[in-house]
């Protein structure tokens, strides 16, 4: 898995003075685990994915330079078998790989025979049928695996072959910062929403910043000003203070900071501005600042923390954090833009290194300069 990413930007907002930060993390060099079996594969698969599969396909693209794998989708086997949500996924998959010019594949199907061979079946008639190269095609169960391709005894006997959680190459990606985690359900429960006194005291800190928002109305009124304006500057300091901080190292001192931030984030000028900022030399900060926000904002304010998390996940190489982040932006709107075009985007298989900045800090304040109206349709009521 590649994770050379483009070089990014780190501008202080217009109006705020520099502050000292912490060096941005140093590109890692790529490192090279060779899969050159069965066993090799599986025992990467999971650490590419960042969990243990359970009933899912899994399809791997390689290509050039020396077969290196690019692409790794993973689908919900259909449960009961559909041959149209079998073709479904064949199709998607085949399309994935031939748009990527990935050369070959390795297709993995986790659970019973019954739901995996329908769909096996038709990615090796669009595989065939689009000239793609099937290298192997295999299923995984109870802790053993088979092969569609392989009818050797001797190497892939009928009993199956029985998977080695110790294998080196499972070592070597470990080794690498790619752990795992025992299934989907604990990646998603990484940005659960926090529970508890910790939820009742981000409804309280909720409400004191909408009745701050209120008091910027108010003081709009007796200004002059416009309302919108006044809201989008407060928001775009909350955004460079909260860079700021966790570049350097550091967190959200109270839930006031997140409730604020989480509010100024549904005017659109901020949250395109927080995007244009997301350098990725500070990827692993700014994963750690939008896990924080996601698991703490109310969901009324959930949409454009979720969908920025899931872009730095991106950029990280990790999509499996990135699609569970979409699905908590989604399931709190389901039509909000930026997490539709990341999910198009993610699912279309393009790699990181295209998870690049859509315009600079200084383009998007432009493109809001005469722009003072009340936030858009993604701005979110406040809860009641």
């Amino acid at each position: 898995m590649t994770r050379n990413l483009p070089a990014g930007r780190n501008l202080p907002h217009p109006g705020h003075p520099s502050t000292p930060q912490n060096p941005p993390t140093p590109p890692t060099p790529p490192r090279t685990v060779s899969v050159g079996s069965p066993a090799a594969v599986l025992a990467v698969v999971p650490h590419l994915l960042g969990f243990v599969p359970a009933r899912s396909l899994i399809v791997l693209g390689a290509g050039p330079p020396h077969g290196r794998v690019h692409v790794t989708l993973r689908f919900d086997l259909p449960d009961p078998p559909a041959a149209a949500a079998a073709s479904t996924i064949a199709q998607h998959a085949v399309a994935v790989l031939t748009s990527q010019r990935q050369a070959m594949a390795v297709v993995i199907g986790y659970g019973p025979g019954h739901l995996v061979t329908p769909v096996i079946d038709r990615i090796r008639a669009e595989a065939k049928q689009a000239g793609l190269e099937l290298r192997d095609a295999l299923r995984v169960e109870d802790g053993r695996y088979w092969s569609y391709l392989c009818r050797e005894p001797s190497c892939c006997p009928p009993e199956g072959v029985r998977l080695d959680p110790a294998h080196p190459a499972a070592a070597a990606m470990a080794a690498a910062g790619l752990p795992v985690l025992p299934d989907r359900a604990s990646l998603a429960a990484t940005i659960a929403p926090l529970g508890g006194i910790t939820r009742e005291s981000m409804r309280q800190a909720t409400s004191r910043a909408t009745s701050h928002a209120q008091d910027l109305l108010n003081l709009a009124a007796r200004s002059g000003r416009e309302h919108a304006r006044l809201v989008r500057l407060e928001g775009l300091s909350a955004v460079a203070d909260a860079l700021r901080v966790y570049r350097g190292g550091g967190k959200f001192a109270t839930d006031d900071q997140v409730a604020w931030l989480s509010l100024a984030l549904a005017h659109l000028a901020v949250r395109d501005d927080a995007w244009a900022r997301m350098d990725p030399d500070f990827r692993d900060a700014h994963t750690r600042l939008w896990t924080d926000v996601v698991r703490r904002a109310e969901p009324a304010y959930l949409p454009a923390p979720a969908a920025l998390l899931a872009f730095t996940a991106w950029q990280c190489g990790n999509g499996a954090l990135a699609n569970v982040a979409l699905d908590r932006a989604l399931d709190a709107d389901p039509g909000y833009s930026m997490a539709l075009l990341l999910r198009d985007t993610i699912d279309a298989g393009v790699p990181p290194s295209l998870a690049r900045l859509p315009m600079t800090p200084e383009e998007v304040a432009a493109s809001y300069a005469a722009d003072d109206e009340a936030p858009g349709p993604e701005a979110a009521e406040p809860p009641e």
